[in-house]
């Protein structure tokens, strides 16, 4: 469950009997929460007041325990959306990192569908075990400590996303992964690495290539004095996508002249 402190700040609580949450506003005994409502108001032995919710995809993304930089939620969306993620698909992500879009992946493909989460580092998968355990999500992933130089473990797969340095590197094994038609994503933080890798992917079997960079500008919720916020999250990277094709590619664009050749040419 989620708890909304007094000051506005939330905490993600996983209750068992006997616990206790400590917080500089008090104590609150786990048993005190077991059974009541989504909306109820408990109070601290300090007589603070805590609200009891019920923890959003968003709440569970930004309060993951973190040992590195995770994929935000404003990328996120659109990573589920442009891979056509939904219930019962089977979708490789490399690396782990911190395990948010792991776990904004594991929750979108429940209850038949696996995500296949792949890093190098025992350490990014430790961290990354632990936030999909806590999200209640271990049944729809599988983790894998290897180095994807090596390729994938598993093939046929609807959608493939790399958070990796050097995607461009990566896409024979990709190819190989991914189903005919199949989905392809990359985040990479800059725009050489953009170029670098939408070069790679004109030239190999890749499709409808696409470039998205995400930005949202939140409000203060003030009635009286509405505003945009003070601070913002402003470039985090950029999201790269294409789709797999099946033995024939369209002409990439021709620099010199500005037009795009509509004929299939041999891969």
């Amino acid at each position: 469950m989620l708890l909304l402190l007094p000051n506005g700040k939330k905490t993600l609580v996983r209750l068992t009997a006997g616990g206790r949450i400590h917080s500089h506003k008090g104590v609150i005994e786990h048993d005190d929460l077991i059974g009541e409502p989504y909306g109820a108001v408990v109070r601290s032995h300090l007589n603070h007041p805590f609200t009891i919710l019920k923890p959003s995809l968003h709440d569970l993304l930004m309060l993951v325990k973190r040992s590195s930089q995770i994929i935000y939620p404003k990328e996120i969306g659109q990573i589920l959306l442009r891979l056509n993620v939904s219930p019962g698909q089977r979708i490789i992500e490399a690396g782990s990192g911190s395990g948010a879009l792991t776990l904004a992946l594991a929750h979108s493909v429940q209850p038949e569908g696996m995500v296949y989460s792949y890093d190098k580092r025992e350490e990014m998968l430790k961290v990354a075990r632990h936030n999909i355990e806590q999200a209640g999500l271990s049944d729809c992933v599988t983790f894998t400590e290897r180095d994807i130089v090596d390729g994938f473990c598993h093939d046929d797969v609807d959608a493939l996303f790399l958070d990796v340095r050097e995607p461009w590197e990566y896409l024979g094994h990709v190819q190989k992964a991914l189903c005919n038609g199949g989905f392809f994503g990359a985040l990479v933080p800059t725009t050489n690495q953009v170029s670098e890798l939408l070069h790679h992917l004109q030239y190999q079997d890749f499709v409808v290539i696409e470039v998205l960079e995400m930005f949202i500008r939140e409000y203060k919720p003030v009635p009286g004095r509405l505003r945009p916020q003070d601070q913002m999250v402003g470039h985090t990277g950029y999201l790269v996508f294409a789709r797999q094709g099946a033995g024939g590619r369209i002409a990439p664009k021709d620099e010199t002249d500005g037009t795009v050749g509509l004929q299939a040419q041999d891969a």
